[in-house]
């Protein structure tokens, strides 16, 4: 590709996200409860969902201008890649081979995970080693079900698959008594218990079997949107770091003497012009979700419905992951 023509595809996605007013986001089909649910009136909710909402925010200064696209995993990747959807938003696992052979990129990581185990406590299971024969739910295609098969080989246990295409038919095939355990990210299990009628009928297993690093996926062609969707998730963890909340983020860009503040609010320097957006993109973004506390406890954390301590998702400066290079 020439210089040229590597300069015009690296505004592509924005461009066009510009010259059609709206966000095209790839979710889930509106099940998975704390990331991207969808309820009977048509409203959106959930971590992934205010990701889409802030992204449209910086860009097209409205989290309103969001196209919802519900994707079933097995088309996910697929309508990425032909331009369907600007990006995913829907629990994807950023792994080696969708990194270099697929040509998608994860810009950032916004839930660190961990694969386990769903079981009805009347199994009286303790450990995922005493699913030894166990019938396991599982959906096809996916990391999961490559990650199943590695930790029952590599523990010398058996078990038998049962494959589904979606969630809400691996939780059916649970609940039906059609599988002894469901297999999945924890984070996503602890949602799917919620969701259940009879929630207190089951457990998460606290055995974690991989690595499961979530985060929104683009296309490698473009890395100036990229960068803007990279920037949208550090501008969330460096507003929980400064303490600035969608109540306060006004008050903190007219009076803040922090530089660093100062740079991420628009009041210094051409920050967003670097990336082709307005200076306030970022509080703009803070005015529309809050900072990433505010968005986890809302969605995940031990007040919603849930209930997932954030672990691994906190703050470095609190032991955790979460880490953004400084707006300088």
């Amino acid at each position: 590709m020439s210089t040229a023509s590597a300069s015009a595809a690296e505004d592509d996605t924005l461009k066009a996200i510009k010259q059609r007013g709206e966000v095209t986001c790839g979710v889930s089909t509106g099940a998975t409860v704390g990331m991207s649910t969808l309820d009977d009136k048509g409203n959106w909710a959930g971590l992934e969902v205010d990701f889409c909402r802030a992204l449209a925010a910086a860009i097209l200064e409205s989290p309103e201008k969001v196209k919802f696209v519900p994707l079933e995993f097995k088309n996910a990747f697929a309508a990425l890649t032909s331009s369907s959807v600007d990006l995913l938003a829907r629990s994807a696992t950023w792994t080696y081979s969708r990194d270099a052979e697929m040509k998608l990129e994860w810009p950032v990581v916004y839930i660190y995970d961990g694969q386990g185990f769903l079981v009805r406590k009347a199994l009286g299971v303790k450990s995922a080693k005493e699913l030894d024969g166990a019938s396991i739910c599982v959906s096809g295609g996916t990391t999961t079900e490559l990650n199943l098969a590695d930790y029952f080989r590599t523990n010398n246990l058996k078990y038998t698959p049962i494959v589904a295409n979606s969630r809400e038919q691996n939780l059916a095939n649970l609940e039906a008594g059609r599988c002894d355990a469901y297999s999945n990210e924890r984070g996503g299990l602890a949602a799917n218990r919620a969701a259940l009628p009879k929630a207190d009928e089951y457990v998460v297993l606290p055995d974690v079997i991989s690595k499961e690093p979530l985060g929104p996926v683009v296309r490698q062609d473009d890395p100036r949107f990229r960068d803007i969707v990279a920037w949208t998730f550090y501008a969330w963890v460096l507003a929980e770091e400064f303490g600035i909340t969608k109540a306060n983020v006004a008050d903190e860009a007219a009076n803040s003497k922090n530089p660093e503040v100062q740079r991420l609010l628009g009041k210094t320097g051409d920050f967003g012009a670097k990336l082709g957006l307005a200076n306030d993109w970022a509080a703009r973004v803070i005015a529309t979700t809050g900072n990433y506390r505010e968005i986890y406890e809302r969605n995940l954390g031990t007040g919603s419905k849930v209930n997932l301590t954030r672990g691994q998702n906190e703050l470095w400066s609190k032991g955790g992951l979460l880490y953004a290079p400084p707006m300088r």
